[in-house]
């Protein structure tokens, strides 16, 4: 419902703006926010990162 408000509201300043953004990310974080959950290990990560910069490197 607070997102639809944001979409559809009407803003006559950027701070106007800005404080109705800073509004919805509090609730959108105190209401609707999931921690992130990684499905690999780091080191599998890492190793990914670090082949790509070898193939970018080329």
């Amino acid at each position: 419902m607070r997102r639809r408000a944001l979409y559809r509201g009407v803003f006559t300043s950027v701070p106007e703006l800005k404080a109705e953004l800073e509004r919805f990310i509090k609730v959108h974080n105190q209401m609707s926010a999931k921690p992130f959950k990684w499905s690999k290990p780091a080191s599998q990560i890492l190793a990914a990162v670090g082949r790509a910069k070898k193939a970018l490197q080329n």
